[in-house]
């Protein structure tokens, strides 16, 4: 597949998941739809990763890398904004 059409492609899929985490902001504030939120904010991270900086090319380490860094501040501000 073209450059273009994988940069369209991923523009198309941040478009939804962005649309998808202001609908999850619409709903009560639960712990669960803040988890929805933190997982789509990764996956829109994975798209700009693999998508935007290309790191689908890139040796595996530097994917490593920046996708746990995600991961993990995600998990982090999860553990944080959960009641205990």
């Amino acid at each position: 597949m073209p450059a273009s059409r994988v940069l369209i492609a991923c523009w198309s899929m941040l478009v939804v998941l962005s649309i998808g985490t202001v609908a999850l902001g619409q709903v009560a504030a639960t712990g669960l739809v803040s988890i929805a939120i933190l997982a789509v904010a990764v996956g829109k991270a994975w798209l700009i990763s693999d998508g935007f900086m290309e790191l689908r090319h890139a040796p595996r380490l530097w994917r490593w890398l920046v996708l746990s860094w995600a991961v993990l501040l995600a998990s982090v501000i999860g553990i944080v904004i959960t009641p205990a």
